[in-house]
């Protein structure tokens, strides 16, 4: 069974906003990131929110990705980390016990929630493509979902940076945090 990903859209989104997520490939993005995560696992990186990761990471993994609109983005962000503004991404992890993820099929890794105006207008201010800077968001939500953090030190920020840069290259995408 592979990996899957279930994309929903926010009811405010245009046809031609969803038709842009719906033609992509996204299961390859996340095909990419597990396997250089599961390698990193292999190699003793533990990931934070799956302390069981050694014995059941060889099963299929899910991913939701929900698209929102600037309002809901905005609403959303406001409830979850109390800052009144849409961002890019908000990563809402499964945190599923450990004895329920053994007897499932599927791990459920969560739900990304992208926005799509703020994701858009990110990439043309840093002169990406739409399309790379969305792929570093759903890698750099995928990290979160498994527990990594970029805000509690530097360390921490270095070592999630180095693993999107690694899943990116392995994709065809150039390091984000270069300078263009």
């Amino acid at each position: 069974m592979p990996n899957e990903i279930d994309l929903g859209f926010s009811d405010g989104l245009e046809p031609a906003v969803r038709s842009v997520y719906s033609s992509q490939d996204w299961t390859a993005v996340l095909d990419t990131a597990l396997s250089v995560m599961t390698q990193k696992l292999h190699q003793g990186t533990p990931f934070p929110y799956f302390p069981d990761a050694q014995t059941i990471w060889d099963k299929p993994k899910s991913l939701s990705l929900y698209i929102v609109d600037t309002a809901e983005g905005q609403a959303l962000n406001l409830e979850a980390r109390g800052k009144d503004y849409a961002t890019n991404v908000l990563s809402y992890p499964s945190a599923l016990p450990s004895e329920i993820l053994n007897m499932m099929e599927v791990i459920e890794l969560g739900e990304l929630v992208l926005c799509h105006q703020v994701i858009d207008d990110e990439a043309r201010a840093q002169g990406k493509t739409f399309e790379a800077h969305l792929t570093h968001l759903i890698i750099h939500g995928v990290l979160h979902l498994l527990g990594f953090d970029h805000e509690i030190n530097d360390a921490d920020a270095d070592e999630m940076e180095s693993f999107e840069i690694q899943i990116l290259e392995k994709l065809g995408i150039q390091n984000p945090y270069l300078e263009s």
